[in-house]
């Protein structure tokens, strides 16, 4: 049951990622891709730089949105070199 709850969170911060970044998301499997990825991304800055937004499901939503939103500018960077 963990894995769809990731995978929802995932797919909910891609989506949020998408509509902050470029206006529009990515769609199902893309925002998940990004979601996930950018979960993993946000776990690890927000370790680093030590902040902690809590446990439940809006915390892990906010950090995965963080990480998919650094995700997609540095893939844009990254891109336009």
């Amino acid at each position: 049951m963990e894995i769809v709850w990731f995978l929802v969170i995932g797919l909910i911060a891609g989506w949020l990622a998408g509509v902050l970044v470029k206006g529009g998301g990515f769609g199902v499997i893309g925002d998940i891709i990004v979601g996930v990825i950018g979960s993993f991304l946000g776990g690890y800055l927000f370790k680093v730089v030590g902040v902690s937004v809590g446990g439940g499901m809006i915390g892990s939503i906010v950090v995965a949105t963080v990480g998919a939103i650094v995700l997609i500018v540095v893939l844009r960077l990254i891109k336009r070199a």
